[in-house]
């Protein structure tokens, strides 16, 4: 993508996606115009993240047509919703507008390998970014795991490898973004009240395929009845499927007794023992199977994948071991940020549990999540916003052993007293952090400060 001196891009948003994107847009010689809808945003604060001389701009509070005059480009950072008024005056304006993601995409070299779905992206991406160390000497691992994929892009090579998680708000803004291996891992209702309803937000995921050819790959969960179909429509990229559950027809990784095969071309092999692993739980043994399998379509070999495998510690904030204290063990699921993820959590223990849940409401259902709760949990201790609408969830399936907590330390202090020898206490949500707490990661932390200070 070369940008001459006249290029001059809008960017929307001022988070760290939108000054990686300004930052690369100008170290390609273009002009950025940052935004900002808030009209109190800290001019000073934003531009001091470029060096002098850059030519970088902000504009903050409404937008107006004559702030695109001279714009040849827009690029929208991904938390901000295609119905808000900015993107809704880019596309009046008739400017090209693209996503963070696509910027990336256009500035990068070298093999890419983009990874969606709703639950198990940050562990797999981060596998994934393991595996390839196996093969390749320059590994970027980028998107909505933390670094933009903006920063990364023009230290990428011909022979770099880059994995990238990609959320759903980052595919609804692609046009050439195209993985050489892409994977889907799951599909289960979240951010419905960002993608109006569940066909939305599944066509979303299903983006991520749109420019790969017949050369390409897409790695997809056989046990998962919306992907399976999908997979077996009659897509463009060749099928690899995972399972934790049963051997899939067609090319494969799988789990089956306790062990992970790989299935090519009829023959299955054996690739490693999940005794061997140091992740928990069976969500995990899918995460491996799914990045064992885009590893392999990657060009990673079979002892390098076993290598990376066994390797592999847990992603901070999922399913985190932090300490074991008067023999019970305490686990930091902050990133279980929806029920989903925090049924797989859960299901990881394994033996009685004292959990700690509540948290920011995006407008989710509980019932899966509280039905376990009569066979695997000892005491529920709830906090945030959402914990009375949680109690009534539970009061519907009878499940009575439930306490409040005002502040975090308060819920592991009560943790603690209700937990005895062989217990698990459990941090994981099932809920966003935004209530009480500026991200997952900070209620995380100071879950792990109070469990190491009781």
């Amino acid at each position: 993508m070369g940008m001459n001196d006249s290029k001059k891009v809008f960017i929307a948003g001022t988070g760290k996606s939108g000054i990686a994107a300004a930052k690369l847009v100008t170290a390609l010689g273009g002009t950025a115009l940052l935004y900002n809808s808030d009209p109190e945003t800290d001019r000073e604060k934003v531009l001091s993240e470029f060096a002098d001389g850059t030519r970088v701009d902000l504009i903050t509070g409404t937008l107006y047509p004559g702030h695109l005059r001279g714009c040849s480009l827009a690029c929208i950072s991904p938390g901000i919703p295609l119905s808000s008024e900015c993107v809704q005056a880019v596309q009046k304006s008739g400017v090209p507008m693209i996503g963070e993601l696509e910027l990336g995409y256009q500035a990068a070299k070298g093999k890419m390998a983009a990874i969606t779905g709703t639950n198990g992206k940050t562990t797999t991406t981060s596998l994934v970014g393991e595996l390839l160390r196996h093969a390749y000497a320059d590994v970027k691992v980028a998107g909505n795991i933390g670094t933009p994929y903006t920063e990364v892009a023009l230290l990428t090579t011909e022979a770099s490898a880059s994995v990238i998680e990609v959320s759903s708000f980052m595919l609804e803004t692609i046009a050439d973004f195209h993985p050489n291996v892409s994977a889907i891992l799951n599909i289960t209702p979240d951010h419905l009240d960002r993608h109006g309803s569940m066909a939305g937000y599944v066509e979303c995921k299903k983006q991520i395929i749109r420019n790969q050819t017949e050369d390409d790959t897409v790695v997809l969960n056989y046990d998962d009845s919306v992907l399976r179909t999908f997979g077996e429509s009659g897509i463009r990229p060749h099928v690899v499927w995972f399972s934790s559950q049963c051997e899939p027809e067609g090319e494969a990784v799988f789990t089956k007794d306790g062990k992970i095969f790989v299935k090519e071309n009829g023959i299955v092999t054996e690739l490693i023992n999940v005794s061997e692993l140091k992740i928990i739980g069976r969500h995990n043994y899918e995460n491996s199977c799914a990045a064992a399998a885009i590893a392999l379509k990657m060009g990673v070999s079979r002892e390098g994948i076993c290598e990376g495998l066994r390797e592999f510690r847990a992603v901070p904030h999922r399913i985190e071991f932090v300490r074991e204290r008067c023999k019970v063990k305490y686990y930091n699921d902050s990133k279980g940020t929806n029920p989903d993820a925090a049924i797989q959590a859960l299901l990881a223990m394994p033996g009685p549990t004292v959990l700690i849940g509540g948290g920011y409401d995006k407008g989710l259902a509980f019932d899966d999540w509280v039905k376990l709760f009569r066979e695997k949990v000892k005491c529920l201790i709830l906090m945030g916003a959402t914990r009375n609408k949680i109690l009534e969830c539970c009061r519907k399936y009878g499940f009575k052993d439930v306490v409040f907590a005002d502040d975090m330390e308060e819920a592991v202090n009560t943790a603690a007293s209700y937990a005895d020898e062989g217990d698990y206490v459990l941090l994981s949500p099932a809920c966003a952090s935004w209530d009480m707490f500026q991200s997952f990661e900070e209620r995380g932390d100071i879950f792990k400060k109070s469990v190491m200070e009781l």
